[in-house]
């Protein structure tokens, strides 16, 4: 694994994601972080398993639009029975309202729709729980004590994988395992063909646990460094590091070469204090700096600092769209109708163009009567073009380069 957890290139086996050195994320009570290597396959899951009633059911947690437009994000359950599926399923929606509390997700939770994937197991509980001794036949076989670390909560990848794939789609994956002690994991070392980057498993019973996949989506959707270090690691002495939050340049350096995060220095950012070149990241204690002194990038409980949501809103919009419609883009519509689009983001602007021409009087309306076109204009058969632009207009994005990631536009054809 790259020392900043980045995601090898190159395509993924079949019949799983594909997995280098096998990495994770620990993440103690206090808060504090640290990395672990670990097996991608669990010791207490032998085989697949014989289907059990119910296993493999998918329901809709949260639905916002269609997986071609908004961020997908699965949730399966480990160490759940036949007859606790409904618990599962209301510690999954518990998840999601932990980490969609969250900034930017709090102001975005439009963009995402939320999947439940019925794991069902053999037993109830997690190995490891509520001692060392205890051995749970658990669908994608998750135990405490991975790697002798107790609250290390791993799980079997390719498991994971099977599961995930009977989502519709799937660009973020959540574990929530059926417990109460307080544990999880990051695998942010994955790249599945399904399109998701990164597995975060958590405590289903356990209300500090989705800090744990806040921090990490921090690694899968935002493509961020991790800000901690180890004092023992030394200096860092490579190139400067692709990821938009940590750098080996001094904060004269960023402004006078126009790089990394320099348009948010001495901005006062949302974890605490003010933006600058802190001392220490990307595992090394010196020859790389970090935004802010303690970020959720550093240690859980924290908010995401300037630069680290900027690209979190970027990575958000990797997968989702500013504007949508029930009515398929590319339509041919009759003038005596009306045409809706949905604006997921408040504060989003909503210009619309009839063959490239500004309609000015209906700026920002989501709903337009079609026989505001000029169609006597064209000749019969000839439709004109419609077209609807949306913009997220959000301060939290200032890189000109992140920018154009924000509209999105949806065409139809008119016609008398």
């Amino acid at each position: 694994m790259s020392i900043f957890g980045a995601v090898p290139a190159g395509a993924a086996p079949a019949d799983g994601p594909a997995v280098r050195g096998q990495r994770v994320e620990v993440f103690a009570e206090d808060g504090g972080i640290t990395r672990a290597e670990v097996s991608p396959v669990s010791p207490y899951l032998t085989g697949r398993p014989p289907a059990l009633a119910g296993d493999g059911a998918v329901t809709p947690i949260v639905t916002n639009g269609g997986t071609d437009t908004k961020l997908d994000v699965v949730v399966i359950g480990d160490g759940y029975t036949a007859g606790e599926q409904e618990k599962f399923r209301a510690d999954a929606a518990a998840k999601w309202r932990e980490l969609s509390a969250v900034e930017p997700y709090a102001t975005y939770r439009g963009l995402f729709n939320v999947w439940a994937v019925d794991a069902v197991s053999a037993e109830s509980g997690v190995t490891g729980d509520p001692d060392r001794a205890t051995v749970r036949d658990t669908a994608l076989g998750s135990y405490f004590w991975c790697d002798d670390v107790e609250r290390l909560l791993c799980v079997d990848v390719k498991a994971v994988e099977r599961y995930a794939a009977k989502a519709p789609q799937a660009d973020l994956v959540l574990v929530v395992a059926n417990t109460a002690k307080y544990g999880g994991a990051g695998y942010n070392d994955v790249q599945s063909p399904l399109g998701y980057e990164g597995i975060a498993t958590v405590a289903g019973g356990n209300s500090r646990s989705g800090q744990i996949a806040v921090h990490e989506t921090g690694h899968s959707l935002g493509k961020l460094a991790d800000e901690y270090f180890y004092d023992g690691q030394g200096t860092y002495q490579g190139a400067e590091p692709t990821e938009s939050n940590i750098s080996t340049l001094t904060a004269d350096r960023m402004r006078d070469e126009r790089a990394k995060w320099y348009r948010w220095l001495g901005r006062t950012s949302p974890d605490g204090g003010t933006v600058g070149t802190y001392v220490g990241g990307g595992y090394y204690p010196a020859g790389l700096q970090r935004p802010t002194e303690n970020s959720i990038m550093r240690s859980l409980g924290r908010e995401f600092n300037l630069p680290g949501r900027e690209a979190m809103i970027a990575g958000f919009y990797r997968h989702a769209a500013t504007v949508t419609s029930t009515t398929p883009a590319g339509t041919t519509l009759d003038s005596a109708g009306r045409l809706t689009v949905e604006l997921p983001v408040p504060g989003t602007t909503l210009r619309w163009y009839e063959d490239g021409r500004e309609l000015v009087q209906l700026r920002d309306r989501t709903t337009i009567p079609l026989s505001a076109f000029g169609l006597a204009a064209a000749p019969r058969g000839i439709g004109h073009r419609l077209t609807a632009v949306a913009t997220d207009p959000t301060p939290a994005v200032i890189d000109p380069a992140l920018r154009p990631s924000l509209t999105t536009s949806l065409s139809w054809w008119v016609t008398g």
